[in-house]
């Protein structure tokens, strides 16, 4: 028989009620709970291994958002009709609890750890990733795997003025900025998300609302978790130390990785030296314990050795920038690197450019689709199309390593959808015809290689001919804190991301922020501290965007001469037949006379037509053709037209494609005929003028010789007249 489940509800706002349930689904993970609201449900459980594996020195925590396709009343598209490897949106909605739930843990806690989230009912209106970390975080609260802190994450929108927390899909589709942002009772931990250029106070009053939302769930999950009665945490197997090796690792080498930090070396020549300096300790060490030369250290000895020597080189160059104002590189604190771009790189790509800041180096290019090209994006609820789309790549060179080539990783999903969500904000609207495929990859990767790739994407963009109005930077800020002491750091190295306390990107033009991510490692970082980091960033991202300016300062008139061209048009929807044609014989036969691709489609009560094709003439005459069709004929327009019927009172002429009409024989010329033979013949061309319709039928009547000069008449002679 089930237990009874354990339930805590609470109000978003607005009337909109959210319960968190425990206690009968799924009672063998070592917690679990449901989260639902309106008809959107779901499922998160979470399990850890007793102990950690032998010789491990790192966390293995995996978190893995899924949604079930029954859950929205379908079945998968896919040949195996069942769900397969994460789809992009699940994998950004794991990398988002994923970033929350890992700072909550000891740092001396190395079991492994697995969370999974499951979408079991679905809710058209609820999003259900500004749920999932709530669920996340709920299991672990009514298990006994020993976290610190519980936490939560909402989604906060700006819809028409109003702060609107966890907005529905529609009041979504109406927001000028939505942030995800995820914290604990005291402290935030974690916000992501985009603006149509909003202001860094915007940013901080968006946090400010969205961390009091946060506070009520996490109320709601202490009280299940009292109601559950879970009072305490399981012990765990922590690493050994041995302070007498820590003491010997640091007189040895305090002194020399003080000195490799401070003498502003390129990122490999200073891994190298690290590198000889760590071989050196391993070697003291040796002469230390007396071991004999043709010995090694002990494997608990040398792995204790490694780990020290790294809590040595983390706290020293934290120290010297926090005391020295000193970094890495031997740049000030707000300083950003050298910059280098250019434009129109690559010659058969529609668009490209290369962006080189100090080591890191992202080469983009842009290419023009048609909008069947469009990205069909799909979850249990929604299935949409996007016309622009952004892939990051990261290849194993850019960091001078050897790895096996797969296909992407978390880390390009997320890197590529910040980038993607940045540049969204800047592209043309609903009459752009085509769709866009930016892909950036990698070259050289020393610190922020996303942000490259937002700068390398705006230039391409304006290279290829794609109408943004506005440049998107990107710049990459840390932060190391201690004592009371913090500095705030532009432009950050690889090395520089590991050892901070917050590290988040900044993206925007000149008049507005346009994407957020950001990760807070440290507790208690105040919102004038968050302030001061942002302005920084601020004038970071100001400063690359005068060279990009420098660079080009506008999208280019028209799209290169190779590029496709493309036209979108809008008719009435009652000629979307005529434009088709009987079993698509007219559209058919446009395209193979003008060399073009076209497609016709009814959106919004109207035909829209896309017109695409390799050479501009065949596209401006596929274009004049559709007008054609769809043309209203008005009396006393001029006309190109063709003779199809012969009659003895006229020829019946196509003036318009699918539109004809009669030319009588008294309107053919101003000479009086008696018939049309070795005058006209059928396929004969001739300009033509509408004169008029016939009242009866509605027939159109034509007339050519209107438009042909009038013969003088000859004067009349006295002869004549007695005649």
């Amino acid at each position: 028989m089930l237990q009874q489940p354990i339930r805590k509800s609470f109000d978003i706002g607005n009337g909109r009620e959210v319960t968190i349930e425990t206690g009968r689904l799924a009672r063998q993970a070592d917690g679990s709970v449901t989260v639902s609201q309106g008809n959107c449900m779901l499922l998160a459980t979470v399990v850890a291994n007793k102990e950690p594996k032998e010789g491990q020195n790192f966390f293995p925590l995996s978190v893995d958002y899924q949604e079930k396709f029954a859950s929205a009343g379908r079945i998968p598209g896919s040949f195996f009709k069942r769900e397969a490897r994460l789809n992009d949106y699940e994998i950004l909605t794991s990398r988002l609890v994923d970033r929350a739930l890992r700072p909550l843990f000891p740092d001396d806690y190395l079991c492994e750890v697995q969370v999974l989230i499951t979408l079991i009912s679905s809710d058209a209106q609820v999003m259900p990733d500004s749920m999932a970390c709530l669920a996340a975080s709920a299991a672990l609260a009514v298990s006994d795997i020993p976290i610190q802190e519980v936490i939560s994450e909402v989604r906060v929108a700006r819809v028409e003025g109003n702060y609107v927390i966890n907005p529905l899909r529609d009041e979504l589709a109406k927001a000028d900025f939505e942030f995800l942002i995820a914290a604990t009772e005291k402290n935030i931990m974690m916000v992501e998300g985009e603006a149509h250029e909003c202001s860094e106070e915007d940013l901080i009053r968006a946090i400010e609302v969205g961390h009091e939302a946060i506070r009520v769930q996490i109320k709601a999950q202490e009280e299940l978790r009292q109601l559950k009665g879970v009072t305490g945490k399981r012990e765990y197997k922590k690493p050994v130390h041995n302070e007498e090796l820590r003491e010997k690792v640091n007189a040895f080498a305090k002194d020399k990785v003080y000195a490799i930090a401070k003498s502003a070396l390129a990122k490999h020549e200073r891994s190298d030296k690290f590198d000889v300096l760590k071989d050196e300790l391993l070697e003291h060490l040796k002469a230390e314990y007396k071991i004999p030369e043709a010995e090694e250290l002990a494997d608990d000895i040398k792995k204790l050795a490694k780990t020290y020597y790294g809590d040595l080189q983390y706290h020293i160059v934290r120290d010297m920038i926090l005391r020295d104002k000193v970094r890495l590189d031997g740049r000030g604190l707000d300083q950003v690197r050298t910059l280098d771009m250019e434009i129109d790189v690559l010659p058969s790509p529609h668009g490209a450019a290369l962006f080189t800041r100090g080591e890191t180096q992202a080469l983009t290019t842009v290419t023009l689709g048609t909008p069947l090209d469009a990205l069909l994006i799909e979850s249990a609820a929604v299935s949409d199309y996007s016309k622009f789309i952004l892939h990051y790549n990261f290849p194993p060179f850019s960091t001078g390593e050897v790895k096996m080539m797969r296909g992407p990783g978390r880390r390009e999903v997320g890197h590529g959808n910040l980038a993607m969500r940045s540049l969204k904000q800047m592209m043309p609207g609903g009459d752009f015809p085509y769709t866009v495929r930016v892909v950036s990859d990698i070259l050289e990767s020393n610190g922020s290689s996303s942000m490259a790739t937002v700068c390398a994407s705006s230039l391409a963009l304006m290279d290829a001919g794609v109408g943004i109005p506005k440049h998107v930077s990107g710049v990459a800020m840390g932060l190391i804190s201690k004592d009371g002491q913090f500095a705030i750091l532009t432009d950050i190295l690889g090395d520089e991301d590991h050892l901070g306390d917050m590290d988040f990107k900044v993206t925007g033009t000149r008049d507005g922020i346009c994407g957020v991510q950001m990760d807070i490692k440290v507790d208690g970082l105040s919102m004038d501290v968050m302030r001061q980091a942002l302005e920084q960033a601020k004038r970071g991202r100001l400063h690359i965007l005068d060279a990009m300016y420098a660079t080009i300062d506008k999208a280019r008139d028209d799209v290169k001469p190779h590029a496709p061209r493309m036209i979108k048009m809008f008719i009435d929807k009652e000629f979307i037949g005529a434009v088709i044609g009987p079993g698509g014989k007219v559209i058919q036969e446009m395209q193979r006379e003008t060399g073009t691709t076209i497609n016709i489609e009814e959106v919004d009560n109207k035909g829209e037509v896309s017109i695409f094709g390799t050479e501009k003439e065949g596209v401006q005459k596929a274009e004049a053709w559709i007008k054609s069709i769809v043309a209203v004929p008005a009396i006393g327009d001029t006309y190109d037209a063709v003779v199809k019927t012969i009659m003895p009172f006229g020829a019946f002429v196509e003036f318009l494609p699918g539109k004809q009409g009669l030319v009588h024989i008294s309107e053919i010329s101003w000479k009086r005929l008696e018939t049309l033979e070795g005058i006209v013949r059928e396929g004969d061309r001739f300009k033509v003028k509408l004169i008029g319709t016939d009242p009866k039928t509605g027939k159109f009547k034509l007339s050519r010789k209107i438009l042909m000069p009038k013969p003088e008449q000859k004067p009349r002679t006295e002869e004549s007249n007695n005649k």
